[in-house]
């Protein structure tokens, strides 16, 4: 979608942003040794204790289905309220946020655009395919190219919704440390790519 809306030069770079965001982001992650901030409960959980069957390669196929779909829900009912809260403030949030209004304070003309849409981003929820045509608005109405990428990122990477669900798994501090890694990471790209475009 995004080569079909903006060329595959646009495409290509985002592709290769998100990658390198990805890399580095993760290579810092590992070298600060954050395991002991992930909940506990994460590392309770063996094979023999969710009952997965992996142990027991002679295991039917029927059992390991059954107990794949009793996982699952285990699961389920731990996180689901958790995901409706962030999908429903996720939707409200994004009612409230046309692209006018993003438009008038993050434009061309702001030299703190990109972190300024990076933070108009974080309480809203979308996907990639989602974010697109409203990312086409947004540079239709005079936001920056760079500028714009970068919010739809904040959104589909640091939303608050997703901050809500994580949190049933990591710890605030580690989540701190990640949502800032990334939000780092996605207004450097931001202004990269409102460079890059002039060039090209």
């Amino acid at each position: 979608m995004l080569w079909l809306m903006f060329g595959w030069k646009i495409a290509l770079i985002y592709i290769a942003s998100g990658v390198i965001v990805a890399i580095i982001g993760g290579t810092i992650l590992g070298r600060l040794k954050l395991e002991h901030l992930v909940e506990e409960y994460v590392y309770q959980i063996t094979a023999s204790q969710c009952g997965c069957g992996t142990d027991n390669p002679q295991m039917p196929w029927k059992d390991r289905i059954d107990q794949s779909i009793a996982y699952t829900k285990q699961i389920f009912t731990k996180v689901w309220l958790w995901v409706v809260i962030g999908v429903g403030i996720g939707a409200v949030m994004h009612g409230y946020a046309p692209a006018g209004f993003l438009a008038q304070y993050a434009g061309p003309d702001n030299p703190i655009a990109v972190p300024l849409a990076v933070v108009i981003g974080i309480p809203l929820y979308s996907n990639a395919a989602g974010m697109i045509p409203v990312v086409k608005e947004l540079v239709r109405t005079g936001m920056a190219m760079g500028t714009a990428l970068a919010f739809m990122m904040a959104v589909t990477a640091l939303s608050l919704p997703e901050a809500i669900i994580l949190k049933q798994v990591l710890k605030p501090k580690l989540l701190a440390v990640y949502f800032g890694i990334v939000a780092v990471a996605i207004i450097c790209i931001g202004y990269f790519f409102n460079l890059i475009i002039i060039l090209i």
